[in-house]
């Protein structure tokens, strides 16, 4: 089956995108570096955009279509959409939840590895010209208690990867948790501050909404153990990173990890100044394969979509 439609691909994306809708029959506009001001031009001209997380879009923007049916996301959140104005416009919002799982699960153990065992501080110090064996004492994982705020896709790889570590889970979500997935895992379930209170390890896989808006404040900070690691992969925003400064500057917990900030591209947070964090660009979904996967989903459940609705 061939579909006439047209398609704004507005971010990089991997070339299997190209090849699932070129085989589906869509006309292609491939402009990863399309501005803001451009697109308010150009969408009206568009059935389907494509999109990652650098181009973001608004109510305004979406009110200008006038042919789209499909926005889709190469990813996970959908919080650079205005998803009420595409409601409004009878337009399907698909993304690709459950291609990050992997890589997003994986950059979470790495930074708690990196933090455990202060492995920057070492580098840093033998490429300084200093042998700092005698400080860098570490901590193993096993034995330790993992709190997993949000067990979607990525939060249940996660815990997945950890038990294979012999840490213990400690769940929170306020969706109902599967049973079968809780046996498997001997998933230790409980509110939200018992999980902040009991965990050595805090990590976030949550969407940014009206009710997740720093979720992680001075409040729930204060409540964690001063020894405890706190990551945040999801989204920035969850996290105060006011409170959080003043929190690992302070010694109330000992580091973190942010793979996402309020405001990207993070160049001027004083997060930077402080030894006890560790800061990466967004990196959780960058991995060869999970692109691959993202575009393949994507390119699929477009190609679905039409077929489904012709």
């Amino acid at each position: 089956m061939s579909f006439n439609k047209s398609v704004l691909i507005c971010d990089p994306v991997d070339p299997i995108l190209h090849k699932i809708l070129k085989a589906g029959g869509l006309n292609i506009t491939y402009n990863p570096t399309i501005t803001n001001d451009e697109l308010v031009e150009v969408i009206k001209d568009f059935n389907i955009v494509v999109i990652r997380s650098r181009t973001k879009l608004t109510k305004n923007l979406i009110e200008k279509t006038d042919k789209c049916i499909i926005i889709a996301r190469v990813g996970v959140g959908l919080d650079n959409i205005d998803l009420k104005a595409a409601y409004q416009k009878n337009i399907k919002v698909i993304n690709s939840a459950e291609s990050a799982a992997t890589a997003v699960a994986e950059l979470v153990l790495c930074l708690l590895l990196t933090l455990s065992r202060q492995i920057i501080k070492a580098n840093d110090g033998i490429k300084n010209n200093k042998w700092l064996k005698k400080e860098l004492v570490g901590s193993e994982l096993k034995g330790k208690y993992l709190g997993i705020i949000g067990l979607g896709n990525v939060g249940k790889r996660l815990s997945r990867l950890a038990r294979g570590l012999n840490m213990n889970i400690i769940g929170y979500d306020i969706n109902p948790i599967d049973e079968t997935y809780s046996r498997e895992i001997g998933l230790i379930k409980t509110d939200l501050n018992t999980l902040l209170k009991s965990s050595d390890y805090v990590s976030l896989h949550i969407p940014l909404i009206d009710s997740t808006y720093h979720l992680i404040d001075k409040n729930e900070l204060d409540m964690m153990k001063e020894t405890a690691i706190l990551i945040n992969t999801s989204r920035g925003g969850i996290v105060d990173e006011e409170s959080l400064y003043h929190a690992l500057k302070n010694g109330d917990i000992a580091g973190a990890a942010l793979d996402v900030f309020e405001k990207e591209p993070a160049l001027e947070t004083k997060l930077i100044d402080l030894q006890n964090v560790i800061l990466t660009p967004h990196i959780g979904a960058q991995t060869r394969e999970a692109q691959s996967l993202a575009a393949n989903v994507i390119a699929e459940k477009i190609i679905y979509h039409l077929k489904t609705t012709s």
